[in-house]
């Protein structure tokens, strides 16, 4: 971590066109719901609104502190997941939330830890929790069964040869369990093969299915954009900028459901007329993707896509989080 928390090791990506899509202002409150470094959280600062950052890594604390001396009294941080965006809002007092982002995924100041345990280029204790709580991937790949660990390898990983893996893994950890990401990136690699010209180190999709797994990171995308939903005032923006296809389903399903845009059924059955208003609106159609220039400079930026909807007066709709973990 650097010794001057706000030079912002993470890159905001799509600062521009989020900053664009939340519209913030002078009294306007928004909240940056996953804080980091607080790359976006300064620039909405900077419009003269008011941010809630929230973060479960605790590591981010020098960012925060940083914000609040700069921004004494525009900015405060509640340390919870994204999940909890809901409850934070109504702890910090605020009475009418007006814009939303969330950044989803690992971020790079994450992976230049070793000691996090989110990389297989460096070696580190095989942990890979946002928080400090809960399962680590250590736990995981000790401890599940084949079927599960496969489960999750070609789920979240994409990963084609998941049960080969899975079987490598089990195979091995009878001689020692698993501590070390380098020790688990080897015996990934050797079973799929080696590299053999691959563009990804072979454990890319291994490791990216248990940080997803460790820290249910789609079924808090889920509940994050619900409780967005549910605390966003009338007018408000939702911003989300996402990395990975798994992701950007999520979002994609969710806001093509709550516009009012889900596809009907088929030719074959009764048309079902869903009673529920439209609880957003979209700003534009599809995803924004990053420009040439910010992809050359910052490599992060070559996967981002960034959708964004306006709340309606309508009201939120019954919660259905828990499919994206299914």
């Amino acid at each position: 971590m650097t010794d001057a928390p706000h030079n912002a090791p993470h890159a905001p990506v799509l600062l521009a066109e989020v900053i664009e899509a939340l519209s913030p202002g002078p009294g306007d409150v928004v909240i940056d719901a996953t804080f980091g470094a607080g790359g976006y959280t300064r620039a909405i600062l900077a419009t003269g609104a008011q941010v809630i950052g929230l973060d479960r890594d605790p590591t981010v604390q020098p960012h925060a502190d940083a914000v609040a001396k700069d921004f004494p009294r525009q900015f405060q941080l509640i340390r919870t997941p994204f999940s909890g965006l809901a409850g934070a809002f109504a702890e910090s007092g605020k009475a009418k939330l007006d814009g939303a982002v969330f950044d989803i995924g690992v971020s790079s100041m994450q992976l230049d830890q070793a000691e996090r345990g989110f990389s297989f280029m460096r070696d580190g204790p095989l942990d890979m929790r946002m928080s400090d709580e809960g399962d680590t991937a250590a736990d995981l790949v000790n401890g599940w069964d084949h079927g599960p660990l496969a489960h999750i390898f070609k789920l979240y990983g994409e990963e084609r040869q998941s049960g080969r893996v899975a079987t490598a893994i089990l195979r091995r950890r009878v001689e020692r369990p698993f501590t070390r990401t380098l020790d688990l990136a080897e015996v990934v690699e050797k079973a799929l093969g080696g590299r053999r010209g691959a563009p990804i180190h072979p454990a890319t999709r291994v490791f990216q299915a248990l940080r997803i797994a460790v820290n249910d990171e789609l079924g808090e995308l889920e509940r994050g954009l619900e409780a967005a939903e549910a605390s966003l005032a009338p007018g408000g923006r939702l911003a989300v900028v996402t990395f990975h296809s798994l992701e950007d389903r999520i979002v994609k399903n969710f806001l093509t459901e709550r516009t009012g845009n889900a596809p009907a059924g088929s030719r074959h059955a009764p048309i079902a007329i869903d009673p529920r208003k439209p609880s957003f609106t979209l700003q534009f159609k599809g995803a924004r993707e990053a420009g040439d220039d910010e992809r050359s400079i910052n490599p992060r930026a070559r996967s981002a896509k960034l959708r964004a909807a306006v709340r309606t007066e309508a009201p939120a709709w019954a919660s259905t989080s828990g499919r994206a973990a299914a």
